[in-house]
């Protein structure tokens, strides 16, 4: 994604603010939990952010060995490390990309897969030096990249097969939702509600997400034929607009012809005479 140069100010957290400064917001934010580390009534609410939770050392042959289990507080930390993977991608962008870019003189559209593409290399790179790390930490970085790639689309602009995909998408996630929760889990051995194993697959608990689901999925698609129908009736009135506006135009011109052409039959008119 390439961002949008800084060449005017936009009022505050307008559209056009938040997708040139959302990098420096986002900076900020982080600050501001760093900062909550200096003082000890904040450090511990801070430390939710940075470092993963749910730890538990167990003492083996070969050492303390640690492991960490799951819980609500990982969404805190998986919210930092979101805005970490924000401020990267800006950084890459800003002093790599756009430098090769200005370099190769690309066209727009082979600059914008460049910059796709240039991303994606940077994070796989990034991905299989990490995953060498803990398991857990790894796996919360990689939900914080995929979900920074929502936001960024808000900051870029979506190109038109988007619709189509869109309408793919929603088909595609009914589809499979089905296949697993109502038919792969109905088929488990296992069907009785256990919070100390962490199993939910019960046929109630089926129902009610498959219900959710449907409800959902059927709410963004009724938003979209909606939005579609709305825009398709405001590019009608616009054609009807400026054809009314040529037809304006044009028996004006045709006037200002016949003024012209009447007033020279009438010198002629007079010279004759």
């Amino acid at each position: 994604m390439a961002f949008r140069r800084r060449n005017k100010s936009y009022p505050f957290f307008s559209q056009e603010f938040l997708i040139q400064n959302h990098a420096d917001i986002v900076f900020s934010l982080v600050i501001l939990v760093l900062i909550g580390l200096m003082f000890e009534t904040t450090a511990k609410t801070a430390i939710l952010f940075i470092q993963p939770q749910f730890n538990i050392s167990t003492v083996t042959a070969d050492g303390e060995v640690t492991l960490y289990h799951y819980g609500w507080k990982d969404c805190a930390t998986v919210l930092f490390y979101l805005f970490i993977t924000i401020i990267l991608h800006a950084v890459v962008q800003e002093y790599v990309l756009d430098k090769i870019n200005r370099r190769l003189h690309l066209s727009k559209s082979k600059n914008t897969k460049f910059n796709e593409s240039g991303q994606l290399c940077v994070f796989y790179l990034v991905s299989s030096v990490w995953s060498l790390f803990q398991v857990k930490f790894f796996y919360i970085t990689q939900l914080a990249y995929w979900f920074h790639a929502l936001p960024e689309l808000y900051f870029q602009k979506v190109r038109k097969i988007w619709s189509v995909g869109f309408v793919v998408t929603r088909m595609i996630t009914l589809t499979l939702m089905f296949l697993a929760v109502g038919f792969g889990l109905a088929r488990s051995e296992n069907q009785t509600l256990d919070l100390e194993t962490g199993n939910f697959n019960t046929l109630s608990i089926r129902l009610l997400v498959l219900l959710v689901v449907c409800f959902t999925q059927s709410w963004l698609l009724w938003k979209f034929f909606r939005f579609q129908l709305s825009r398709t009736r405001e590019l009608r009135l616009e054609q009807a607009a400026r054809k009314r506006a040529v037809a304006k135009q044009q028996m004006q011109r045709t006037l200002k012809r016949d003024s012209r052409t009447f007033t020279l039959l009438k010198l002629r008119f007079i010279c004759v005479r």
